[in-house]
């Protein structure tokens, strides 16, 4: 059974409705990954605060990226619960919850005492708090791209899906850029005195707001046809997953990688990278990570723009492409004086737009019954597989590799997808159009 079975006019083209269900989702899970991000971009000053001041930098620094890490590590836990009763009880509601998971550890960590206060106690609830994050995200990213795609109609949901990882690579952006202003305002003994505090007790505050604009979004035509028509799944979805729709796995964690390459390395890391091994001055490095978090943004419904007019493989080989090509760019500039950082890291945004391809590919490869468990599943074992490892991967192979270790790994992991574009290209794999 398919979405197509269910929904008859799914080659209408967007109507307002389409288009409100887009920009209110888009906007939500802006301010939901922004409040996922901003940790990032604070390394510096939570490895500061958190930790014991005769640590090793390094070792801080190290102690902070595991702590991240554990977001991503738990992020399949909160994907299979909130999946399984997205197939079983509507996409609407998981849509709302995890948003509203996100705001509430957000604001706390805005409001906790620091390692000066009361010692080891602090990065312990700094780790617990990161932990409900990424259960929360972990929902969260799956369950929109299910919620938008299946409000889209036949020929538009490249797009559909684009646009929602526009809104969620635009907290991104909105998190590059107030780090930018905290790092051009205040002076580094004033973020450390308590400015820090203001993007996570913000953030929680978006987060509310978020919920509150979830609140007018009505359920998927999709999931409501299933349920009018007695067509839901009964046994455990992840189940049928697996016994069935093993290739569908395997190709969305092969994507997955990249886009946790292209986001985790150029988007998250960089601007910590760019300081602390090139000499950047933290400014210049977030103006430059908001320019590329900028173009990314716009890039991202180009690449879905790209789908509903190539096709996903031609979109995805040509986004491979482009994030293998300036990755190189960007770090051999760094390794040779940095005397074009800016334009370099703008262009290496564009061609993160990559993301704008990926979840159409995802969201294709299962059947409506069981899409949110199979994509959630997929996603959120390899972002946990390659999110929590690549942060320390690229710390050791910069020891052996030298400054441009992080764009071997990029490029390596653009040639994986090169090669299943080549695939999607060739195979003649059924689909599952909505």
């Amino acid at each position: 059974m398919t979405a197509t079975t269910i929904v008859p006019d799914a080659a209408r083209p967007l109507n307002r409705s389409d288009i409100r269900t887009l920009l209110l989702s888009a906007l939500g899970g802006a301010l939901e990954f922004y409040d996922f991000v901003i940790f990032v971009f604070l390394t510096e000053t939570l490895r500061q605060l958190f930790f014991p001041p005769d640590m090793p930098t390094w070792l801080g620094t190290l102690q902070v990226y595991g702590i991240f890490a554990a977001g991503y590590l738990v992020r399949p836990i909160g994907g299979i619960i909130m999946a399984h009763f997205g197939d079983r009880s509507g996409r609407k509601r998981m849509f709302t919850l995890s948003v509203f998971l996100m705001a509430l550890p957000t604001l706390f960590i805005g409001l906790l005492p620091v390692y000066a206060q009361i010692g080891i106690a602090a990065p312990l609830l700094l780790l617990a708090l990161r932990i409900v994050q990424g259960i929360a995200i972990g929902g969260e990213v799956p369950g929109a791209w299910t919620f938008v795609a299946e409000h889209a109609p036949r020929g538009r949901v490249g797009f559909a899906c684009a646009t929602l990882s526009a809104g969620l690579t635009a907290g991104i952006l909105i998190g590059s850029l107030i780090s930018t202003a905290i790092n051009t305002w205040f002076t580094p003994e004033q973020v450390l005195g308590g400015v820090w505090r203001a993007p996570f007790v913000i953030g929680g505050v978006f987060g509310f707001l978020a919920v509150y604009l979830r609140r007018w979004l009505s359920e998927t035509p999709v999931f409501a046809a299933m349920r009018a028509s007695r067509q839901l799944v009964q046994e455990l979805p992840l189940k049928q997953v697996l016994r069935n729709h093993l290739d569908g796995v395997v190709l969305s964690m092969l994507v997955t990688w990249l886009l946790t390459a292209a986001i985790v390395v150029i988007i998250l890391m960089t601007p910590t990278i760019v300081q602390q091994k090139f000499g950047i001055e933290p400014a210049r490095a977030f103006l430059g990570n908001s320019l590329a978090a900028f173009f990314l943004t716009l890039s991202a419904v180009g690449g879905g723009l790209l789908v509903d007019k190539l096709g996903r493989g031609k979109a995805l080989l040509i986004g491979s492409l482009g994030v293998l090509a300036s990755s190189f760019a960007l770090y051999y500039d760094l390794n040779h004086g940095a005397h074009n950082f800016l334009p370099l890291y703008a262009l290496a945004g564009v061609f993160v737009g990559v993301v704008g391809v990926i979840p159409a590919v995802m969201v294709a490869s299962f059947p409506a019954p069981v899409r949110f468990s199979g994509l959630s599943f997929s996603y959120n074992v390899a972002y946990a597989v390659f999110g929590a490892l690549t942060p320390p991967l690229i710390g050791y192979m910069a020891s052996h590799l030298g400054g441009m270790a992080p764009a071997y790994y990029v490029m390596g992991v653009a040639v994986v997808g090169m090669l299943v574009s080549v695939y999607l290209l060739n195979t003649r794999q059924r689909f599952h159009e909505d």
